[in-house]
């Protein structure tokens, strides 16, 4: 499904849950093309306006524009995070917060002491290899912020559906 979404232009996915060294490279051979990956060539692709000339230099650029983000959600992923940011062609490493939480039986405590602990060991693996550490599942703007600080650099602050409630709560409210 990942590739298909590429295919009609996307710049980027999240793969969830990555435990392992293998299954980070096994995300990377399936978005990249040759010779990072093995990803089907096409030249008929949306980011170059289906314009098939000059596809050699279009897949280098595509190889080095597309983003993947491993999601670490389990204690598996926590306890091999070095090695799955060692993998070249993963870009950005993010802590699942709800998922990881809840494997740790400490469901929605998001900022727990070993929540805390997971986001160093994600943030230093991240600085050791070059990539960017990454954050989701967390409201909380104030914890956010904390992270930010510590050094991660993306950030998912929430999906279209959260900021649409939000947004319409918020005129609720100013108009009650």
């Amino acid at each position: 499904m990942a590739t298909r979404a590429l295919d009609n232009g996307a710049m980027g996915i999240v793969a969830p849950s990555v435990a392992t060294h293998e299954e980070a490279q096994e995300i990377v051979q399936a978005l990249k093309y040759p010779p990072m990956g093995r990803r089907s060539i096409s030249s008929n692709m949306p980011q170059f306006d289906y314009d098939g000339s000059g596809i050699a230099n279009k897949i280098k650029q595509l190889n080095e524009t597309t983003l993947i983000v491993a999601m670490i959600e389990t204690r598996q992923g926590l306890s091999n995070v070095d090695a799955i940011a060692a993998v070249h062609g993963i870009d950005i490493v993010l802590i699942g917060t709800n998922d990881l939480c809840a494997e740790m039986g400490i469901t929605g405590q998001f900022d727990h002491p070993d929540i805390n602990l997971a986001y160093e060991q994600v943030i230093a693996a991240c600085n050791k290899h070059g990539k960017w550490a990454g954050m989701g599942g967390v409201r909380s703007v104030e914890l956010m912020r904390k992270h930010i600080a510590n050094g991660v650099r993306f950030v998912l602050a929430g999906s279209d559906l959260t900021h649409l409630a939000s947004g319409a709560a918020d005129q609720v409210t100013k108009l009650s």
